[in-house]
């Protein structure tokens, strides 16, 4: 599924957090979006999750404009999230945090005890399935989070810092994931300060800064 960013401005007040942002991805790409603090990364990505409206300028995906949807269930389907805090339900398991997802999503019992064990397995966390998030180190916490997102089969992960609580080695084997399940036909859009992370990825980079894109470098490098 393809994404497209086209003139995207957003305006708070008198502040400018995107400037006329257009760019195109493909789908099946690893992107890495990169920038200082502030630099509109986040709002970026509130703009595909339809979380916040454009004040000019429009996002797509598929050719369909996102924010002219009234049901925004395209949206949900489409995409995943990983989020640099977690989000797990403290109170629930693993298998049960992964399986809301699914029972949000209306897939049947026999699905989710069929995909949940399965989802696992890819991210390397069959052996802590009935743990709860308490007993689970963050790097654990983070696979878990990622099982989650890629469980209702989405055409697209966006993972938003998804290594910034992370030790170097968790890091490395968090990015490993992600390539893993871009392999698989994924698209991946992650935002990341770690110059290390980025470097590693080898793939597409777009740097923001002031809230427009500065560079796109196809085999990038973190470079500001």
């Amino acid at each position: 599924m393809s994404i497209v960013f086209d003139d995207v401005s957003k305006k708070y007040n008198d502040y400018v957090a995107l400037n006329q942002v257009s760019f195109n991805i493909d789908p099946n790409e690893f992107v890495s979006i990169v920038g200082p603090s502030g630099a509109g990364k986040t709002t970026l990505l509130r703009m595909l999750l339809a979380e916040d409206k454009p004040t000019s300028g429009k996002i797509f995906l598929n050719s369909i404009d996102i924010h002219a949807l009234s049901n925004k269930d395209i949206i949900r389907r489409t995409i995943g999230v990983v989020f640099q805090d977690f989000r797990l339900l403290p109170q629930k398991n693993v298998y049960e945090n992964i399986a809301f997802a699914m029972e949000a999503a209306g897939r049947t019992d026999e699905e989710i005890e069929s995909d949940v064990p399965h989802v696992l397995d890819l991210v390397d966390l069959g052996n802590k399935i009935w743990n709860f998030p308490n007993e689970l180190s963050g790097g654990e916490k983070q696979r878990v989070a990622i099982a989650r997102a890629i469980v209702n089969q989405p055409d697209i992960i966006i993972a938003d810092e998804p290594t910034g609580n992370l030790d170097p080695v968790n890091t490395y084997d968090i990015v490993q994931i992600f390539k893993k399940i871009n392999d698989l036909g994924t698209t991946v859009v992650l935002t990341t300060h770690n110059k290390g992370v980025i470097d590693s990825i080898g793939r597409r980079v777009i740097t923001v800064q002031n809230g427009c894109i500065v560079r796109d470098d196809l085999t990038g490098k973190y470079i500001l």
